[in-house]
């Protein structure tokens, strides 16, 4: 995970997730929309999954 992934994701949250998928985006996207809190811990915890 890199130093601009983190950025990115704590500025708009669904654009550092758009190479896992639609539904990561989606996810992050209404997450974001409920709170901005929620969609960066959603981003940042699909960022650091390893298995991805």
């Amino acid at each position: 995970m890199s130093f601009w992934r983190v950025l990115l994701s704590i500025v708009f949250p669904p654009f550092s997730v758009l190479d896992k998928g639609c539904g990561s985006v989606m996810i992050v996207f209404i997450l974001t929309l409920c709170g901005w809190v929620p969609g960066v811990i959603a981003a940042l915890v699909i960022l650091n999954n390893p298995n991805n």
